[in-house]
């Protein structure tokens, strides 16, 4: 593989390879910075950019915003107190308050040099653990990959924040969603007579609409907020120093921590459905715990800005893991990462390894030039992103629209497309102020094919299902499935009732309060 990985790197270390990670990691950062925005919605409509590429610039263009857009969320978390993306809040409880104390160039130091590391333990984990796993998933037949894709969509459902019966549904719809045109077997199914529905839904329109879209239809109603607020940090300073020797000392101090918190991202990041959420709330509860000044925690301690961001980005190299060997998508973006790697004609698995060994070097190799690229240009470039954190939503929203709109339009050049962008604008938006996720519905979208094919497969080789269960691998993916369903439900029970215990207390406090007063 080390052979592979330094022919991958020469095919990366290109002008124009270069300059596309550059600018991927200057727009992740962009997009991570800008509160509500995401680094999941800057791939999202980087994602037309890279039909017209090669696929390893394409990969190496989507790696870079990842890899920034992780990392600029530290940015308006540290400066404004909001963080720029769900996987940095816990960075705003030390960073923010490190920021007010007069040091804001040391908050974003560290969390700058803290992402650097953080990205390069998952590259490592990632070159040493994926091919191990693509080795073990030789061995998966049409059997064990169906099951494994029907696992990972009860397992994203059922963790989808207490809505399990939610999310399951939500993957069936996109299960359904996925089933328009032909079948595995030639059969033509819910074009309605349309020529345009017979080569199904293209996953690009589903997925920006459903995702971008939506979340920019919700940006719309917060405008008004979000320009209170800006009218509040408007007078920031920006003028931002970093003191290199200081932090230097900082991440020093902080080693152990440091290695602590990468480690736990990379394993979190590689269970599908987690994420950099929870690693980062894991990591840093972590760090506090093993601190010997835990009362620090809060009040613009290091250690928790550490914590955060080495936690965070590597996420990153250990989502990588189950999105590459098994083809199943450890979270949002990298089912987007799936889509780039199809429509380039790539199947994700692990005949990847084996068939295109350059093509997976190449997401190591950009993964590191990446991680080296993103701290020359933060700490350059660090007062200009300060300031556009700040960018009011009123002007970023209708460019981001537009944007989106000629993203699906460029697709296949039809207007089709961008009806269906719109369709499902309003179907995501729907579902999110139904407390739908929308996580399990795209993900039925990206892999509904590969289970159809599978499930097809399966069948024309063994007519009888038993065949599911007497199969030692597949057998045990259907064990798991259960087990996560009755899993979650017996912890939504439990969640449901202290929920019930807590009102039930407060309601007796207020009714005693009450009584208090008329005696």
């Amino acid at each position: 593989m080390d052979n592979f990985f330094l022919l991958a790197l020469g095919e990366v270390l290109t002008i124009q390879t270069i300059l596309l990670i550059i600018i991927g990691v200057i727009c992740g950062i962009i997009a991570g910075s800008i509160p509500g925005f995401t680094v999941t919605m800057g791939i999202v409509l980087a994602f037309p950019f890279t039909f017209a590429m090669e696929p390893i610039q394409g990969l190496a263009l989507m790696v870079a915003i990842m890899v920034g857009g992780y990392t600029g969320g530290l940015i308006s978390g540290i400066m404004l107190g909001i963080p720029g993306t769900p996987s940095s809040i816990t960075t705003v409880y030390d960073g923010f308050p490190l920021a007010q104390r007069g040091e804001p160039g040391r908050a974003l130091g560290v969390g700058i040099l803290s992402s650097f590391f953080g990205t390069i333990f998952s590259i490592l984990v990632l070159t040493s653990f994926g091919p191990l796993v693509a080795k073990f998933s030789l061995n998966f037949g049409p059997w064990e990959i169906a099951t494994l894709i029907i696992f990972a969509l009860t397992l994203v459902g059922s963790l989808s924040d207490g809505a399990m019966l939610k999310g399951l549904i939500a993957a069936g719809i996109g299960l359904l969603i996925a089933t328009t045109g032909l079948s595995a077997g030639g059969q033509m199914r819910f074009n309605f007579g349309y020529d345009f529905l017979s080569n199904g839904l293209q996953i690009l329109p589903v997925l920006i609409g459903s995702f971008a879209f939506s979340q920019l239809m919700e940006n719309v109603e917060k405008i008004k907020q979000n320009t209170e607020q800006g009218k509040k940090f408007k007078d920031i300073n920006t003028n931002v120093k970093i003191p290199y020797r200081q932090i230097l000392k900082d991440i020093w101090k902080q080693k152990f921590n440091l290695l602590r918190s990468s480690a736990l991202g990379s394993t979190i990041g590689a269970i599908p459905a987690v994420g950099g959420s929870a690693a980062n709330f894991v990591s840093y509860d972590q760090a506090k715990k093993f601190s010997k000044n835990p009362e620090a925690f809060g009040k613009g301690n290091p250690a928790g800005i550490v914590a955060a961001e080495s936690s965070n980005n590597s996420v990153i190299g250990g989502a990588f893991i189950p999105t590459l060997t098994l083809g199943i998508p450890g979270n949002m973006t990298m089912a987007i990462m799936i889509g780039v790697l199809i429509l380039h004609g790539i199947t994700p698995g692990p005949l990847l390894f084996r068939d295109q060994p350059i093509l997976v070097g190449s997401i190591y190799a950009s993964l590191f030039v990446a991680a080296i690229v993103l701290v020359g240009v933060m700490f350059f470039l660090i007062r200009v992103f300060t300031k556009i954190a700040q960018i009011p939503p009123a002007i970023l929203v209708p460019i981001v629209l537009m944007l989106a709109g000629v993203g699906s339009y460029a697709l296949s050049n039809s207007m089709f497309d961008v009806w269906t962008l719109f369709l499902f604008g309003v179907i995501g938006y729907l579902f999110s102020k139904a407390g739908v996720p929308l996580t399990p519905m795209i993900l039925g979208v990206v892999l509904g094919g590969q289970l159809e094919v599978n499930l097809f497969r399966a069948l024309e080789l063994e007519t009888t299902w038993t065949t599911f269960f007497t199969r030692p691998i597949s057998l045990t993916m259907i064990i798991l499935t259960v087990l996560s369903i009755i899993f979650s439900t017996w912890q939504n029970y439990r969640m449901a009732k202290k929920r019930k215990e807590l009102e039930q207390s407060e309601a007796d406090e207020m009714n005693d309060d009450d009584f208090a007063k008329r005696a």
